[in-house]
């Protein structure tokens, strides 16, 4: 535990435990248990035996790093493009902007669904070609990269089939065309280059705010930094770091987000989360996945539903006496 000091105000940090949700228990009904309690008290998890080995979590971490390692003009060469395909720099984001002084000390990467620029779903937002460093520059990196995209995308849609069953849905609920059946999945590798934090001064290395879409899914190493808030209306704010799971076999965190808080019609919810710099290099890795369908190096993948899919309050979460809000 330690202290921190926010508006004036000490506030006493601890280390939050979650719920840890193992994909190759046989007891459903248990998984199903964890899993609603999770997102009931916080919103994130832990998730194990995801089926992705250790050996590739590591090429995976490896690779993301051997890039950000590169010459920053080597990096600009594909910086993001209006699909949100590429490289963020330093600075580029800026999450919190009621609180930060500028943008987040943290550089990215971002890598989507490979669209061909000549197929008519190219149009669509977040859909198109990838951007990708030289193979001669980083041999054999777009193909671990693209390997990952589509075994994280499978472990979002097991995590959502719990999901389903958590909202008394049928087990197959998320797997609909207009849902993950052709999902806005964005793989995100992050990179936190060593500052430290002072959220009295405004500087973070990711300012706090939640997340939208369906599943976001986060691999990192461990170095500790990402805090959670349970209750973000509270007068002060009680953040609560979320220890670093990379090394014990485990995914890392998933957590649900803004669209399924709107399904549920506020039964779960996105919580309002942060990263704080300690003076180590970070790296994380993460998926968001949208319907239609996180070294530090961070390695995150975000789930979205199908550009298809109307988000709506689900028909178990409710009635006369809950109506849709």
């Amino acid at each position: 535990m330690e202290n921190q000091c926010q508006n004036g105000t000490e506030t006493l940090l601890k280390v939050s435990t979650l719920n840890c949700i193992d994909l190759s228990n046989p007891d459903i009904h248990q998984s199903v248990s964890l899993l609603k309690q999770a997102c009931l008290d916080c919103g994130f998890f832990y998730v194990i035996n995801h089926g992705i080995s250790q050996e590739f979590m590591d090429e995976v971490f490896g690779q993301s790093k051997s890039f950000f390692e590169l010459p920053l003009n080597e990096k600009m060469k594909v910086l993001r493009n209006e699909k949100h395909r590429g490289y963020t720099p330093v600075l580029d984001e800026l999450l919190d902007p009621d609180n930060q002084v500028h943008g987040d000390y943290k550089e990215g990467y971002y890598i989507g669904v490979e669209v061909p620029e000549d197929d008519p779903e190219a149009e669509k937002p977040f859909y198109g070609p990838n951007v990708w460093p030289e193979d001669g520059l980083l041999p054999g990196w777009r193909q671990t990269m693209e390997k990952f995209h589509h075994q994280a995308l499978e472990v979002a849609k097991a995590v959502a089939r719990i999901i389903a069953l958590a909202l008394g849905l049928e087990v197959d609920f998320f797997d609909k065309p207009e849902m993950l059946g052709k999902p806005i999945a964005t793989l995100r590798l992050l990179h936190y280059g060593g500052q430290v934090s002072d959220p009295s001064k405004g500087l973070y290395g990711a300012g706090a705010h939640s997340d939208y879409g369906l599943i976001t899914l986060l691999a990192t190493d461990d170095v500790m930094g990402l805090q959670i808030c349970k209750d973000k209306d509270a007068k002060p704010q009680i953040w609560e770091y979320v220890a670093p799971s990379f090394y014990s076999q485990s995914w890392g965190h998933a957590r649900t987000l803004e669209q399924l808080y709107i399904q549920v019609s506020h039964f779960l919810w996105s919580t309002l989360h942060r990263v704080l710099g300690n003076g180590q290099e970070r790296y994380s890795v993460r998926l968001l996945t949208f319907i239609n369908p996180i070294f530090v190096i961070h390695i995150a993948y975000f789930v979205e539903p199908s550009h298809d899919c109307l988000v709506k309050c689900l028909p178990t979460c409710k009635s006369e006496n809950n109506p849709p809000k």
